[in-house]
């Protein structure tokens, strides 16, 4: 996910972005925690795209205002 990409969307659909990064980012953290999680390259991705998101989020309600 590009940040260049997110840009492009509503305030209303990159919250709804957001929303389900952190539900990915919580199921990740369950899979971690019971020893499950094969792939465990994704929390930093996960972590880096709500970082993101929320930076883009930022700069549009200070455009806003």
């Amino acid at each position: 996910m590009k940040a260049s990409e997110l840009r492009d969307n509503t305030v209303a659909e990159l919250q709804e972005t957001l929303h389900g990064l952190l539900k990915e980012q919580f199921n990740l953290r369950m899979q971690q925690g019971t020893g499950q999680l094969s792939r465990p390259h994704l929390m930093k991705l996960v972590r880096k795209d709500i970082a993101r998101v929320k930076t883009v989020i930022a700069q549009k309600s200070g455009d806003a205002s």
